[in-house]
């Protein structure tokens, strides 16, 4: 009596581990296997088609650049493209929300009134800048981030770097060279232009 004639082992897909390990040649082929299932998910999910195709192709770039997190011991490699895919609509349609509110805000701002710059605000900026070339590096880099930044002299600490005590002193005297230069000069009979009303 002869025995049955055994079945062969079906061939080991060894997809998900050539995957992991780098291969390139995998990765077209995860592409061509579940590419399609991946932009069924997105196209189910967002209804812009072009947001779809944007999502396919994020997750297997995801995908290849995280493939040492993906464990065949722990699922199939499509179910692991999905779950990624499924991440990647929930920022696609997060930042689509998020683009909404911005041009919802943007239509909601009034009209400018002019965009003209007022000359005298030009020139007062000018002569300030040449007033600030002739004043020490230090004292020139503080006004410069009061004046043209609009910073508090806490906020060009934690810019610069610099104690809180020494950006308030070198703000102080370089608005009284400023000031000396000023007056002598004759450039600005009356008070001060507005960026430059110092101590904050």
């Amino acid at each position: 009596m002869t025995a049955p004639l055994q079945e062969p082992d079906p061939p080991v897909d060894d997809l998900g581990l050539r995957f992991r390990a780098g291969d390139e040649v995998a990765l077209r082929e995860a592409y061509d296997r579940y590419g399609r299932a991946v932009h069924h998910l997105a196209t189910s999910m967002l209804a812009n088609r072009s947001d779809a195709e944007d999502v396919t192709q994020a997750t297997f770039v995801a995908a290849w650049l995280g493939r040492d997190t993906f464990d065949p011991a722990k699922g199939s490699l499509v179910g692991w493209l999905l779950g990624i895919g499924r991440r990647k609509v929930i920022d696609r349609m997060r930042a689509s929300a998020r683009e909404t509110r911005v041009v919802e805000t943007v239509r909601q701002l009034p009209e400018p009134t002019s965009t003209d710059p007022d000359p005298d605000r030009v020139v007062d900026r000018l002569v300030i800048a040449d007033e600030l070339a002739l004043l020490p590096d230090d004292q020139r880099r503080m006004l410069e981030l009061a004046f043209y930044d609009d910073l508090t002299h806490q906020q060009i600490a934690t810019v610069t770097g610099v104690p809180l005590g020494t950006v308030k002193s070198h703000i102080r005297r370089g608005m009284a060279s400023l000031k000396r230069r000023w007056e002598v000069d004759g450039a600005a009979p009356g008070p001060r232009p507005a960026g430059l009303s110092g101590a904050r």
